[in-house]
Order: structure tokens, then C-alpha cells, then sequence
């Protein structure tokens, strides 16, 4: 036998090391590739919401925001802010109660971002706040009058009668004012008051005080269920828009509001919310809207 030199064997020596290792190193890379968990990438963390401080009304308005029995707020403005924040995700909304007043006051000094009520589209109000382009429902004006009276079936009776007073802040005094504009030398007088309940001013008219009261239709079904006066409805005058109220710098939320509210309008959802509190879908032509209720006198 020939003898086997050192170089040859550390050769040999050399090359299992190698062969070892780069097939330990290949299995182990196969089993990293079967088992995704030994490689997985770390989670990024959900961006957080930014909060949205938002206004309602303090004094029950069945039913477009009212209380229920749990002291909780309910009503169809309330539903759509619910649906308006699903449509917004990005956004958690923070609601505080007070009178209108103060949901003026504070979203025209930047404390709160909207106000959500009984707000109609105004000039005075466009210079203090960002108004969105869709509104999110509607007012179903009307003329309230004893159930006897069979005279008063529009606006242009009201002349030379006389109407309840009116707060400063009342939506519905602006539509006088546009009249009165409108129709010079034969102008409806309004009546200044500080303060005046709904109930109040009906009962003016079911005393004869008055000769009618201008009010939102659904305002008068309600509060005439609690009194039971002599009245009826003797006019449907116009269906008004309803908007949320922004402060002036909240450009981009108003953008997004306002996206959502067509949104919500176009798929029915403020349809059905609308047939849901108002048992008449508002979305649709005011004809149609008056001839889905039955307006009866309350004896």
C-alpha cells in the first residue's frame, strides 16, 4: 500500500467541513420558508382617531333629538350623526348637550367642531360658519290655526293677522323675513319675545290670542299630543333644508361630512331614517311629503 500524505488528508478533512455546512445551512433555510411565524414582519399600529367634539341640543325636539327613558339621546339627528360616523372612521365623535345658544357660541369660537339641531341655511349664519353642500334632512313647515277657522291656508292670509311671537334665534323667522321682503306694503308683523316654548305659543293661539302659530309641522303633532288644544294644521307651507353647522376652520371635516351626507342620501339611508321618526320619507317632493300625513284636529 501506498502511503496517504498529511496534505491529502487535510484536504479531505477540509471539504466534509464545507459540505456540512452549506447543507446544514440550506436546511435550515427550507424549514425558516415552511414556518412564516420565525419570519414575520412586525405589526404596524392602527392610526388613532382624532376626536370630534360635537353639540346637540339640550331641549327635547321629538323627533329629531330628544332623550329616552335612560337619559340617552335619540331621535333621527342622532341616528344620522351615527350613520355619518361610520361613513367616517377616522374620526370619533364626542357629543355635549346644550341649548342653542350655546352651540352657536361655541362652535363659532373653535370649543366644539359642529353643532348638529334645528338649523336652517341663512346669511348671517354663513358668515360665522361652514355650511355642508347636502343637507341632512328636512323641515315640513306649516300654519297652525283653530280647528274652526277655515281662512288661513297660506303665507299671504297671515297679512293683517297676527302671528306668534318669535325668538331672534328662531330658524323660521328668516322665512318671514324673506316674505316680508318679497311682498312690500303687505309684510306678516312679527312679534320679538326672548324666550318661548312651543307649547306656549299654541296654546296663544288656542286661546285666541293669536290667530296662528308658524312651526314645524312634526313640533306640533308632538306637543299637541301632550295638550290636546282645538288646533289643526290649516297650511303646509314649504319643506325646508336642515344642515349641520362647522366652524369655520374645519374645512377639510366639513369636505368629509358633506361627501358622506350624499353618500347616505344617495343609498336610501336617510330615506329609511326618515320613514323611521317621521313615518313619511322627507327626501321626497313636498307634495308627495303632505300627502303622507293625515292631519287630524286633535279634539
Amino acid at each position: 500500500m501506498k502511503p496517504i500524505s498529511l496534505l491529502a488528508v487535510l484536504s479531505a478533512a477540509v471539504a466534509l467541513v464545507l459540505t456540512s455546512g452549506c447543507a446544514g445551512g440550506s436546511a435550515g433555510t427550507t424549514a425558516n420558508a415552511g414556518n412564516p411565524s420565525k419570519a414575520s414582519a412586525p405589526q404596524t399600529p392602527a392610526p388613532e382617531k382624532k376626536t370630534v367634539k360635537i353639540a346637540i341640543n339640550s331641549s327635547p325636539n321629538p323627533p329629531y333629538s330628544y332623550v329616552d327613558d335612560k337619559n340617552q339621546p335619540i331621535g333621527y339627528t342622532i341616528d344620522y350623526l351615527k350613520e355619518l360616523e361610520k361613513k367616517l372612521p377616522q374620526y370619533e365623535f364626542k357629543y355635549e348637550a346644550m341649548d342653542q345658544d350655546a352651540q352657536l357660541i361655541g362652535t363659532d369660537l373653535g370649543k366644539y367642531a359642529l353643532a348638529a339641531n334645528y338649523f336652517f341655511r341663512n346669511p348671517e349664519r354663513e358668515q360665522k360658519y361652514l355650511y355642508p353642500q347636502h343637507e341632512f334632512g328636512y323641515s315640513v313647515t306649516s300654519l297652525i290655526v283653530k280647528s274652526d277657522r277655515t281662512d288661513i291656508r297660506s303665507l299671504d292670509d297671515m297679512v293683517g293677522k297676527k302671528l306668534t311671537p318669535m325668538t331672534p334665534t328662531n330658524g323660521l323667522r328668516n322665512m318671514i323675513k324673506d316674505y316680508n321682503l318679497k311682498h312690500p306694503g303687505k309684510e306678516i308683523k312679527i312679534e320679538d319675545i326672548d324666550k318661548i316654548t312651543i307649547a306656549d305659543r299654541l296654546k296663544m293661539v288656542n286661546d285666541g290670542k293669536y290667530d296662528a302659530d308658524f312651526v314645524n309641522v312634526h313640533n306640533f303633532d308632538d306637543t299637541n299630543k301632550q295638550l290636546k288644544l282645538d288646533l289643526k294644521v290649516g297650511a303646509v307651507v314649504s319643506k325646508e333644508p336642515l344642515y349641520v353647522l362647522l366652524n369655520k376652520k374645519e374645512t377639510e371635516l366639513a369636505e368629509r361630512i358633506d361627501a358622506a351626507t350624499a353618500e347616505l342620501t344617495k343609498d336610501g339611508t336617510l330615506s329609511k331614517l326618515a320613514e323611521k321618526w317621521f313615518s313619511v320619507d322627507l327626501f321626497k317632493s313636498l307634495e308627495q311629503v303632505g300627502e303622507g300625513y293625515k292631519f287630524r284636529n286633535a279634539k
